[in-house]
């Protein structure tokens, strides 16, 4: 089975929501465990540019938002859906997250 880190940003507000989306598409599952995350609290900054129509803030303001870092694992063939999840109950216009192979897993 080849399995995929997440890493995903959202405002701290919605972090509850994100999880629960992701978890029931499929990340992390350990074993017998599911919905299985790390989250650590931080701040996220960015700057609306024009076209934008950003959740928070406006085009050409830098922003400052607290935000949460999460991390899962998710298995190869979840990782469609779970980033569909991720895009669907992310309230952000673009969502900051990213994902890459794990080699050695466990």
């Amino acid at each position: 089975m080849k399995i995929h880190a997440l890493v995903a940003y959202s405002p701290a507000t919605h972090t509850d929501l994100v999880l629960k989306a992701i978890g029931d598409a499929g990340a992390g599952r350990l074993g017998n465990y599911s919905h299985c995350s790390f989250v650590s609290p931080g701040t996220g900054r960015f700057t609306p540019q024009p076209g934008a129509s950003p959740f928070i803030g406006q085009a050409g303001t830098a922003e400052e938002v607290a935000e949460d870092r999460i991390e899962c694992v998710v298995e190869e063939g979840r990782l469609g859906a779970v980033v569909a999840a991720l895009r669907a109950a992310h309230p952000y216009e673009e969502p900051a997250f990213m994902t890459w192979p794990v080699k050695g897993w466990r």
